[in-house]
């Protein structure tokens, strides 16, 4: 079989350009050479909708950042995917950061960001108390907001599935060929992908490899640019610290960055980060003293009252710097048919959705023929999470979810209230989870003040009974992370058999 278009890397980039696509009489393959989708700069980063203001005008940074933030709310609702609209503040502190909040005001007004004020010290202590007495000025942004990025990348993901497009894990690209049709036509002929998991063919490809896409691209002789990795690392807070602030806080941002933001999540815990660091090693997710110790500095710069002894866990994450400074989404001049999105660093989570819509534009461009399907469906069926029930006090629903589905009456999770019907669910459904993680992206067991410690064995046992695999060959991420080791003992069963 030879596909219509093979999409390289299911981070949210890839995920949703996949989504998109699926809307047409395609046929797509999603290539990803972890264990699961959105295992890398996914699932580690700050979770922010950015309102545009930072960007270039005239950049696809800024074009796409602003068509991004105006489709979220959309995308979110027909994804089932947590998104809530609560506003930004940039912090000065001094002469030199008020010039410089003053410049991010008209970068906005030009990019189009809309309903953005320049706040005077009394203004931030109303909208803000707890944001520090040396703030003399802010820049707001109404439009700017907080999302799950991991779901938002997961549940395109099983939308994209459920419309057709073939998801391959554990598929590394190892190198990839050109063939040409007898005729001697490149444009007519396909890419040969050879991979970890055997040969795939396609007349496009989508190289969204992140980290990666430089070297994705070399294999056609496109070494037109490069990425280097810059790490950040978080502190993530528990509950007890979600409401400290209501708004995202940055600090005026700086050549490395938007500097270190305090932000509440979409679940309720603060998020503060990240730091920024040039480094070599595009597989490093390590956190440091260091770099842990800025993230605390420049949180409490900014809100002194965060209570530190509340943290639960840290991360960290790495971005994707382009050599160029802007995002690169074009079809490569090496090669006819390979488009490149490469470079996505923020406000990449942002653009997502406009990013698949531009690249839409690209391969009809290129020849790709688009004709919709009747049956497309853009709606995942959303989660009955039992937490949402519980936290608003349903109990005539609740009772009803568990006379229909007793699973519903399991808490594997008491940090989360996640129960057992919640987790058969993200294993049985489309792109469904197969790793420890994968569980916890998906439903939050895992995620609360004991990170795991109680609701581990037990997500182990149901990933092991709905997978049909022994508990030994559950891993936490994927090969090479397995949870156990092997049986210390046999158990009650083996023992009676051998009686």
């Amino acid at each position: 079989m030879i596909y219509d278009v093979a999409v390289i890397g299911a981070g949210v980039i890839g995920c949703h350009i996949s989504r998109r696509l699926s809307r047409y009489n395609l046929n797509i393959c999603l290539l990803e050479k972890q264990a699961d989708v959105a295992m890398s700069t996914s699932s580690a980063n700050s979770g922010i909708v950015h309102a545009g203001y930072d960007a270039e005008p005239g950049s696809l940074k800024a074009r796409l950042n602003i068509r991004g933030n105006r489709i979220m709310q959309q995308v979110a609702r027909e994804l089932d995917v947590p998104f809530k609209r609560i506003g930004s503040l940039v912090l000065a502190f001094d002469r030199d950061d008020i010039c410089k909040i003053g410049e991010l005001y008209e970068r906005g007004l030009k990019n189009g960001v809309q309903g953005m004020q320049i706040l005077s010290r009394s203004e931030i202590e109303e909208k803000e108390p707890a944001v520090s007495k040396e703030a003399i000025a802010a820049l707001y942004a109404p439009d700017a907001g907080i999302i799950c990025p991991y779901q938002l990348a997961i549940n395109a993901a099983e939308n994209a599935v459920e419309n057709g497009v073939n998801l391959f894990l554990n598929c590394k690209v190892i190198r990839i060929e050109r063939e040409k049709t007898e005729a001697g036509n490149g444009a007519c002929g396909f890419f040969l992908l050879i991979t970890s998991s055997g040969e795939f063919k396609a007349r496009y490809i989508v190289n969204c490899a992140g980290l990666f896409a430089d070297k994705i691209a070399s294999m056609v002789g496109d070494n037109s640019f490069t990425i280097r990795p810059r790490k950040g690392e978080y502190i993530l807070l528990d509950k007890s610290q979600g409401n400290i602030v209501k708004t995202v806080i940055f600090q005026t941002p700086t050549k490395m960055g938007k500097g270190i933001l305090v932000t509440p999540t979409v679940d309720g815990n603060l998020l503060i980060g990240p730091s920024a660091l040039d480094i070599d090693d595009k597989n490093d997710h390590s956190t440091t003293r260091e770099g842990l110790a800025q993230v605390l500095e420049g949180a409490l710069k900014s809100v002194p009252g965060i209570d530190v002894r509340s943290a639960i866990t840290s991360f960290s994450g790495l971005r994707a710097v382009p050599s160029q400074g802007d995002f690169i989404i074009s079809e490569s001049q090496a090669v006819k048919g390979f488009i490149n999105v490469a470079g996505i660093e923020s406000p990449g989570l942002t653009a997502a959705p406009a990013i698949a819509e531009y690249v839409e534009d690209i391969l009809r461009e290129a020849g790709l023929e688009l004709i919709p399907k009747e049956d497309y469906n853009p709606v995942r069926q959303p989660v009955k999470r039992f937490r949402d029930l519980y936290d608003d006090m349903q109990e005539d629903e609740i009772r009803e979810l568990i006379r229909r589905n007793p699973l519903y009456g399991q808490i594997v999770c008491r940090c989360e209230m996640v129960t057992e019907a919640e987790v058969v669910d993200s294993i049985r459904r489309p792109a469904g989870a197969r790793t420890l993680d994968g569980i916890k992206r998906r439903t939050r067991a895992g995620m609360g003040r004991c990170q795991g410690g109680f609701c581990t064995s037990r997500v182990v046992e149901i990933l092991s009974r709905e997978l049909g695999i022994p508990m030994e060959e559950v891993t936490k991420s994927g090969e090479g992370s397995w949870i156990l080791a092997g049986k210390t003992k046999p158990g009650w069963a083996e023992e009676t058999e051998q009686v």
